[in-house]
């Protein structure tokens, strides 16, 4: 079998050593400006591990939307290509799968605290986009009781072209810091399709097992993309080797370059008592044609 992607790739690059980049400065001021008139540099969160999780072969993160109350079962997010059933098809949506699967979550310096345990996969697919999210047994308060560890907020928000981010992966417990580049619409790697994909400055090179990890907005502390790919070796559309392609189908290559894909849509997608709701209104998530179990 294949092991395409980022995140599956973790146990062959055992001894690679993650890159902690740091982003580059806040744009300076216009030529000329006095200097009491330099605009401010945005404020800054620290980003560190809490709220993220290690899986058996990729990471994720415990996550919440904007209106999910303390009582509410807790959702973990990683890659559709980390479902431990195996990687979902080309146009493949999973709904409401049985589950038993374990998270060790982390606390802020990537300390071990305990881990917390899926009931089931609310939804999982690599089609548009590439997630899993996990429904598990505990709720946000409990989590917060047992270890002191809030979930991290997914934005609603689409992220920002030259924002500060901070990819942060729990199964290698290493961070990436780096810059979003702009916007793919279409990216391409073997039998898959992702739609307007975050890409990354070329300080992210992101690794096997990284797959899955929070892409944090330096700015607003929110999570608003998940990291799932690089292009390993400069080919084109291969496995672990995205393109992108335009509007006019013309294919480009960035050797090194990571991407992830966006997250602020799947806060529409997710109603009172994180039911998911793909009918709900603004939820662009792709639905199932059939229901595997």
């Amino acid at each position: 079998m294949h092991r395409p992607l980022v995140g599956t790739l973790a146990t062959a690059v055992m001894g690679a050593a993650a890159l902690l980049a740091t982003a580059g400065p806040a744009g300076a001021a216009p030529a000329g400006a006095p200097a009491h008139h330099k605009p401010k540099p945005p404020r800054t969160k620290a980003v560190d591990f809490a709220g993220t999780v290690a899986l058996d072969n990729c990471s994720g993160s415990i996550v919440k939307m904007p209106a999910s109350q303390p009582n509410d079962p807790a959702l973990v997010m990683t890659n559709g290509h980390c479902l431990e059933s195996g990687m979902p098809s080309a146009g493949e949506v999973i709904v409401d799968q049985s589950s038993s699967r374990s998270f060790t979550v982390l606390d802020k310096s990537a300390g071990d605290l305990g881990t917390i345990q899926a009931t089931k996969v609310a939804y999982s697919t690599m089609t548009d986009t590439d997630v899993t999210l996990y429904q598990t047994s505990s709720t946000y308060a409990q989590i917060e009781q047992k270890y002191g560890i809030k979930a991290l907020e997914l934005s609603a928000d689409h992220p920002t072209k030259g924002a500060g981010i901070t990819v942060v992966s729990g199964y290698w417990k290493k961070t990436y810091s780096c810059s979003v580049d702009g916007f793919a619409p279409t990216v391409k790697e073997g039998d898959w399709t992702w739609k307007d994909s975050v890409r990354y400055t070329p300080e992210c090179k992101v690794i096997g097992g990284t797959s899955g990890s929070p892409v944090v907005d330096n700015t607003t502390g929110k999570v608003t993309a998940i990291n799932n790919t690089i292009n390993e070796n400069g080919e084109r559309c291969t496995l672990n080797n995205p393109c992108e392609v335009d509007e006019n189908g013309n294919v480009t290559v960035h050797d090194g370059i990571g991407y992830a894909q966006e997250t602020y849509f799947i806060t529409k997608c997710f109603g009172a008592g994180n039911k998911l709701d793909l009918n709900a209104s603004g939820c662009t998530l792709p639905k199932p044609s059939g229901v595997r179990h």
